[in-house]
């Protein structure tokens, strides 16, 4: 597991429908049954005017984990956690993706390649 920190900062949206909406400049996107959850730049947001509550960083895992693989998840996360770090995950069909809050960029970077170590 090679932990790697993307550049910049990143904010959860949500919108009722992607119209007008360029899905191209868009991260990732999930539609819910409330409306679509958007993962974008921070900037992207603010230029089209969306809310959101959380600014976060981004951090690649890049090993190549299946999508099936057991534990692989839980580890990360739970050693986040025993940080005090909260994460949210999004599993690529690739590489996981952690967003952490932009203020434990560091801290996070620092438990995962103790992790990897391992």
């Amino acid at each position: 597991m090679h932990p790697t920190l993307n550049e910049g900062e990143y904010v959860f949206c949500t919108v009722a429908d992607l119209n007008g909406i360029p899905t191209d400049q868009i991260l990732s996107f999930f539609k819910e049954t409330e409306g679509f959850t958007l993962i974008l730049t921070k900037s992207l947001a603010d230029q089209w005017q969306l809310d959101y509550s959380f600014v976060a960083a981004w951090i690649t895992l890049t090993v190549h984990s299946a999508l099936d693989a057991v534990g692989l998840t839980a580890a990360f996360s739970n050693a986040l956690a025993d940080a005090g770090i909260s994460c949210n995950v999004v599993a690529g069909y690739y590489h996981d993706h952690i967003f952490v809050d932009k203020k434990d960029a560091e801290q996070a970077m620092e438990v995962l390649w103790y992790l990897s170590a391992q």
